[in-house]
């Protein structure tokens, strides 16, 4: 009797654990152009929502978006 350990089978012949199957995505037909996006409002490109026209708001977001070599 040999101390040597027994070799395991290849890869391939290892039996493989079962795994559930993956249930199918559902299907929507749905048009995706119904649909408003964030891209499609101001606020989605970056835009602060509308203020009251307080002068003090308009003057920090002057300063917030003034180009570096303005300053």
């Amino acid at each position: 009797m040999s101390t040597a350990p027994t070799p395991e089978p290849p890869a391939a012949e290892r039996p493989q654990p079962a795994r559930p199957p993956r249930p199918n995505p559902a299907l929507i037909f749905d048009d995706p152009l119904d649909q408003q996006s964030t891209d499609d409002t101001d606020r989605g490109w970056g835009d602060r929502p509308a203020g009251s026209g307080d002068s003090a708001a308009d003057l920090a977001r002057f300063l917030d978006e003034k180009p570096p070599h303005h300053l």
